[in-house]
């Protein structure tokens, strides 16, 4: 069985290397092309040297998304290989029977489950951050929208709206607003900030400060304005809660982004959008395992009297089906406020369901 166990894990890690780099470099090439249109603006300061590194910082993001293609077209041109010169049928004899193929390739996917988990949640987060962190460094700042992004906080004697316009190149928000109510939701301050520095633990460290504010009393109010070098704002905002609402929610770690969906809750904010985010991030690498189910059936075909090509062609569009309808049930599952876990988990489910079911029916058809 080992022998058995060497002959498909080899056959398959090196379709899927194959697939994988092949799709990877075709990325890589688009991504290159459309960024080197980048090069040469803000005064010659972003070269062709920037636009490389960019792109290839961007590559551990493509490959956290192609994983699961690659797992599928791979597993499916070698199961159907296998199968069209008589291979496995001739292993079929030998002792391998369907619930051992079933397990010692659930075996392999584990390992891709394990090693596209590494990737997305480790490897492709930081790549992302240093990419964006480059080019804001050559290009100018990351921003979003005109009025920036806004983020919430509640404390045990005041409530905060805080909006930050921009990120700087070293990753601190610039241009800050940070409105101030008491607990019975009316307006006590305004504090401006150009730059704050997110070093310190539970605590931004604001540079240039304006602060308005006002002082009510039974016969009258007084707005007081005060300008400071440095002020200490204590706050559980993160830098990466200030990333993720600048920027997009699964360039997040999984930690990270419970995190995020935490503070949102404390904070009376809605999280539905974000909790199927993090449900991806948790079904998106056993999605390599859905890849591996759907792929096995094929080795119980026969292809003497019809294509091998058409079989894999079939196969890929399987899978391509799978993303669309995961995509799917993430936004119709946030429009209708279904349970975050089930909009994530819907389509592994289904097809996986599916899979066995047709593996199930060859093997007694056979």
């Amino acid at each position: 069985m080992k022998t058995i166990r060497r002959l498909i894990y080899g056959e398959v890690l090196v379709a899927v290397a194959f697939v994988a780099v092949s799709f990877l470099g075709l990325f890589f090439f688009f991504d290159f092309v459309d960024e080197l249109q980048a090069v040469g603006k803000n005064n010659g300061q972003y070269q062709l040297k920037h636009a490389l590194i960019f792109v290839l910082l961007l590559v551990p993001s493509h490959l956290y998304e192609l994983m699961p293609i690659s797992v599928l077209i791979g597993t499916i041109f070698v199961m159907a290989r296998l199968a069209q010169s008589s291979e496995f049928t001739i292993l079929r004899t030998s002792g391998l029977g369907p619930t051992m193929a079933l397990r010692n390739l659930m075996g392999l996917g584990l390992a891709f489950v394990v090693l596209t988990f590494a990737v997305g949640d480790y490897l492709s987060p930081l790549c992302d951050r240093y990419g964006q962190l480059l080019k804001s460094r050559y290009m100018g700042q990351i921003t979003v929208g005109q009025t920036g992004a806004w983020l919430r906080e509640r404390q045990p004697e005041r409530s905060y709206a805080v909006n930050v316009t921009t990120l700087t190149p070293e990753g601190n928000p610039r241009g800050i607003r940070i409105f101030e109510f008491n607990n019975d939701g009316q307006w006590v301050a305004l504090t401006k900030a150009e730059v704050g520095l997110l070093d310190h633990e539970n605590a931004w460290e604001l540079q240039k400060v304006e602060r308005d504010e006002l002082v009510r009393s039974k016969t009258a109010s007084t707005l007081n304005r005060s300008y400071r070098d440095t002020w200490t704002w204590p706050t559980g905002i993160t830098s990466e809660m200030v990333s993720v609402a600048l920027l997009k929610p699964d360039r997040m770690g999984t930690i990270d982004l419970f995190q995020y969906i935490r503070h949102l809750s404390e904070n009376g904010q809605s999280t539905q959008r974000f909790e199927i985010e993090f449900w991806k991030k948790v079904f998106y690498p056993l999605s390599c395992l859905v890849m591996v189910v759907l792929a096995l059936p094929f080795a119980y075909l026969h292809f003497r009297s019809g294509n091998i090509a058409s079989y894999v062609f079939g196969g890929v569009l399987a899978g391509i089906s799978f993303f669309l309808l995961n995509n799917v049930f993430s936004y119709v599952g946030n429009l209708n406020s279904w349970a975050p876990w089930f909009a994530a988990a819907a389509p592994g489910l289904l097809y996986s369901m599916a899979s066995l079911a047709a593996f199930g029916w060859l093997v007694l058809r056979q």
